[in-house]
């Protein structure tokens, strides 16, 4: 006997379908192949046939195929949801297969969304894919998210978090999110069933540079694959109508520790997007301030020097101090030379900073530097400026065998 099958997409070419509610009689039925492959879904008491069904019927937008997307992706497939949604526009790098499972070798500097495709097609034919090649903002996100029942966020910067989580609400759509940091995950479930939603919990983005991302303060490359596949355990209960969802309740994964701890959330009064007086009606893009993308921006608006200028002062032995303000561990893996000074220790190291010369700070990509670029200015100097783009400049423009890790 074949498993293998087709299904339909249940998906509208228009974002003016409401989030469908399928009576249990007019959902699809199995196929006799189906039965046996998702057997031990069925023999579940509060799953059974029925629940099995509604994720056939179920279409799921995940955002984001990275870390967190990456398990949710071939969980989800894995589980026979019938729509699978996948929303991405980056390509793979090689500092991304530390973490992110649907990738291998071959991938590195392919798209993202092609390897990913390609992957949950191979572990489940019966999946229909949805591509989004681009970047969700408030020029596509209500389009694209209306056409689906549940959002898994699995984006990586403020931005987006904002972005899907007011559409979200004002789209009455589900919002699984998840995020990481090092060695903390954390994840529930926004604007479902009338609890909270991200806004309630964060009323409005850190200040910019006050939050690292993983690139800078790094992440255990499992953590992302036990958040992921919480996410796509919400997302699935929510599918199936199974269980209790983590609405209401905000939990913490310590992997260090290796513990759990639950925090309780309510709905706000004055969440200015779900709240009882809501000022946000539309959606629209929340300035960024968190991403790990090579185009990170810059906290502040500080002095800056392109890489051919330097490239030109340093050729013409200029007489500029040049700093590099990143870790020890990085400096091993690649620079441009210059004296090392973190920026942990940029203020207990003050008097290492010349002050009759022109000096010039950098960093991996350019954020860093321009912190440490702002607080001089607050502190006297008038000589200083960030190195914009940083490394990664100087590897595209420069010199390509300085690695951008």
């Amino acid at each position: 006997m074949s498993h293998n099958y087709t299904l339909p997409c249940y998906l509208p070419d228009t974002m003016d379908t409401p989030r469908p509610t399928h009576p249990d009689t007019a959902l699809p039925l199995l196929t006799p192949a189906e039965r046996v492959r998702y057997h031990r879904h069925i023999l579940l008491p509060s799953l059974g046939e029925t629940g099995q069904r509604r994720l056939r019927a179920a279409r799921i937008l995940l955002v984001g195929a990275g870390g967190l997307g990456a398990p949710a992706a071939l969980y989800l497939a894995a589980a026979g949801v019938g729509t699978l949604g996948l929303a991405e526009f980056d390509t793979v790098d090689i500092t991304n297969l530390q973490r992110q499972i649907l990738y291998g070798e071959s991938d590195v500097g392919h798209s993202k969304l092609a390897a990913a495709t390609r992957q949950v097609r191979r572990l489940n034919s019966g999946v229909c894919v949805k591509n989004h090649s681009m970047r969700l903002d408030a020029s596509n996100a209500a389009e694209i998210i209306a056409r689906y029942d549940i959002v898994v966020d699995g984006s990586d910067n403020f931005a987006t978090h904002y972005l899907i989580n007011d559409a979200c609400v004002l789209l009455g759509r589900p919002c699984v999110h998840g995020s990481i940091h090092r060695f903390e995950g954390q994840i529930s479930v926004f604007a479902y069933n009338g609890g909270p939603c991200y806004r309630c919990l964060f009323p409005a983005p850190p200040e910019p540079g006050s939050v690292s991302n993983c690139a800078e303060a790094g992440v255990l490359g499992v953590l992302p694959g036990i958040v992921g596949s919480i996410q796509a355990t919400e997302a699935i209960k929510i599918a199936a109508d199974v269980g209790t969802s983590l609405s209401g309740r905000l939990l913490v994964f310590d992997a260090l520790g290796m513990q759990f701890r639950e925090i309780r959330l309510r709905r706000s009064v004055h969440c200015p997007v779900c709240g009882n007086e809501p000022v946000i009606r539309s959606i629209h893009d929340t300035r960024a301030t968190c991403s790990s993308s090579t185009t990170e921006r810059k906290p502040v608006s500080v002095p800056e020097l392109d890489v051919k200028t330097l490239k030109t002062r340093l050729d013409a032995n200029d007489n500029i101090q040049l700093i590099d303000v990143r870790e020890p561990h990085e400096r091993e893996l690649c620079h441009i030379g210059g004296e090392l000074i973190p920026v942990d220790q940029i203020p207990a190291q003050i008097e290492r900073i010349d002050r009759t010369r022109d000096v010039i700070i950098y960093c991996r990509t350019g954020v860093r530097s321009a912190q440490v670029v702002s607080w001089l200015l607050r502190n006297g100097f008038d000589n200083v400026w960030n190195l914009r783009g940083g490394l990664h400049a100087w590897s595209r423009e420069i010199d390509p065998t300085v690695p951008r890790y």
